[in-house]
């Protein structure tokens, strides 16, 4: 017999019971650790998380199934003494979630070995939604929906869920789901003529206690299926947020709900149409920019005119800061400079919070661009590379920049 009585194996609606303190340990970091001759606490423990709430005057925090048998219950406040009789207090809440959640996936996980004779190797409780790994060979949208609806009719069926002690002997001749991985007594699930697994997680007392179950989204991992799902109480929630999300964004269009996909995808046909119109005018305005700056004498403020003369390359080194310029245009920039022979383009510029260079040079000059970002991207703490002919890079330290450009003006000779 187990050190700790566990409660919630008979009943998973027990939230107060009185036990008696048999032991008091302090673990790791200093964090409190009781352990009780009975608990209706739920451990962490088959995919699903431990129950919350409190013991006596101090807050239980989390549940440990240690390795002797007993249920280790880490406590934040008034610590009892052994001995100690101890009332205690599950949060509903989070029990009611966890039995939707647990619940649920017995109720899909069976729908999908009915239809696609497709197992669930692991499941996982996690804080917004729930994971399934499923051996679910060629998934499609079709086939899992199809599994989803069949878990909800025998949600709303109402069936009832009983507990089952089995021996050893009695489930090697009943038809488990799934292969028990424990010996000896048993505790089994069952869902009335749908489903019947060994588990030792808090469930529902009928199916229809479930409420509904959703599935948000599914992937291939590691071989198999991975489906997030949701159920009872987490499916209302994000119901909520996304309705909230659709009805704003359909606010935005001034139209209903069903019209906003189709209005959004319009918009970005629209928007990749309007960014290559506007690269390619962008492309003209540089090539007139290079045009002007070719014109320019050489100007000591290279906040507003540029740097041009000669280095020892015996190139024609133009050297610039812009404003408010990303990559792309930068790169246009310099594409245009160096289209006129023998030019050497370095350019610079603040993107928001991030410093750009790029440096570029016509195909007769000579230089090497890719190491020369290389050696200057240290003082705008940041990294880039390229070609020989042309450069780009980036880093945070945007108020460097005119000495990141300084110093590759001085390695140009």
């Amino acid at each position: 017999m187990d050190v700790t009585e566990r409660l919630y194996y008979q009943e998973s609606r027990l939230l107060e019971f009185d036990a008696v303190v048999i032991s008091v340990s302090e673990r790791n970091g200093g964090q409190i650790a009781v352990t009780l001759d009975r608990t209706a606490f739920y451990p962490t423990g088959g995919g699903q998380p431990a129950d919350t709430g409190t013991l006596g005057d101090a807050r239980v925090v989390d549940c440990i199934d240690a390795e002797s048998d007993c249920v280790l219950h880490v406590i934040k406040g008034p610590v009892p003494e052994i001995g100690d009789r101890v009332h205690g207090k599950i949060d509903w809440l989070r029990r009611l979630d966890h039995l939707q959640q647990h619940t649920g996936q017995h109720i899909l996980s069976a729908a999908f070995v009915k239809l696609f004779d497709a197992p669930t190797h692991s499941f996982r409780v996690l804080e917004h939604e729930c994971e399934i790994d499923v051996a679910l060979d060629d998934p499609t949208d079709e086939r899992i929906e199809q599994a989803v609806d069949l878990a909800n009719q025998i949600i709303w069926d109402n069936r009832p869920i009983t507990i089952r002690q089995v021996t050893s002997e009695e489930a090697v001749v009943l038809p488990l789901r799934k292969e028990p991985s424990r010996e000896g007594e048993l505790r089994v699930i069952e869902i009335d003529d749908f489903d019947l697994t060994p588990c030792g997680g808090t469930h529902a007392k009928s199916t229809g206690e479930v409420g509904v179950i959703a599935v948000r989204s599914w992937e291939r991992a590691k071989g198999l299926t991975r489906i997030q799902f949701m159920a009872g109480v987490r499916v209302l929630a994000d119901y909520r947020k996304a309705n909230r999300t659709a009805r704003d964004m359909a606010a935005m269009f001034s139209a209903g709900r069903e019209d906003s996909a189709a209005l959004v995808s319009k918009l970005i046909e629209e928007s990749k149409k309007l960014r290559r119109r506007v690269s390619e005018l962008e492309e003209v305005a540089c090539r007139v920019e290079a045009e002007d700056l070719l014109k320019q004498t050489s100007d000591s403020n290279r906040g507003s005119s540029p740097t041009v003369r000669e280095g020892s390359f015996n190139a024609r080194i133009i050297a610039k800061l812009l404003d408010d310029r990303d990559a792309d245009s930068l790169k246009h920039l310099a594409l245009a400079l160096i289209a006129h022979p023998n030019t050497i383009a370095l350019l610079g510029s603040r993107d928001g919070d991030t410093a750009r260079l790029v440096f570029a040079r016509s195909s007769d000059a000579a230089g090497d661009m890719s190491a020369l970002m290389s050696r200057v991207c240290p003082i705008i703490e940041g990294r880039g590379g390229g070609r020989p002919d042309m450069a780009q890079g980036g880093g945070k330290k945007f108020e460097k920049l005119d000495e990141a450009i300084d110093l590759a003006l001085k390695a140009l000779g």
